[in-house]
């Protein structure tokens, strides 16, 4: 299986910035994408952005133009970006990591999940 781990998160004003890496051990060969989510206090889990093996990346509306995403060759690692922090973006983020485990038809798909880092925005 796969693992990941989270850091990064911690407490920051509003308008300023913040980094979170994730790091992929074990079956890294069978990550396909890469993302972050995020949950606020009393709301769903939602996409924050996710970036593909080819590297072509997706936000969420409200994040774009402020945060970036970026994977490292290996694709064991991904990084999120932050900047223009504002107080809706606290939220506890999750790594994510879709993993096609097999070659099958139809394409079989999984998901892992780093524990969480807790990121908080003051005003």
């Amino acid at each position: 299986q796969v693992q990941l781990v989270e850091s990064g998160g911690g407490l920051v004003q509003a308008g300023g910035s913040l980094r979170l890496s994730c790091a992929a051990s074990g079956r890294t060969v069978m990550i396909d994408s890469m993302g972050w989510y995020r949950q606020a206090p009393g709301k769903e889990r939602e996409l924050v952005a996710m970036i593909s093996r080819s590297n072509v990346t997706n936000f969420v509306e409200s994040v774009k133009g402020r945060f970036t995403i970026s994977r490292e060759n290996a694709k064991n690692t991904v990084s999120l970006q932050m900047s223009s922090l504002k107080p809706d973006d606290t939220a506890v983020y999750f790594c994510n990591a879709v993993l096609e485990p097999v070659v099958s038809f139809p394409r079989k798909f999984d998901n892992a999940w780093g524990k969480g880092t807790l990121v908080i925005v003051s005003s």
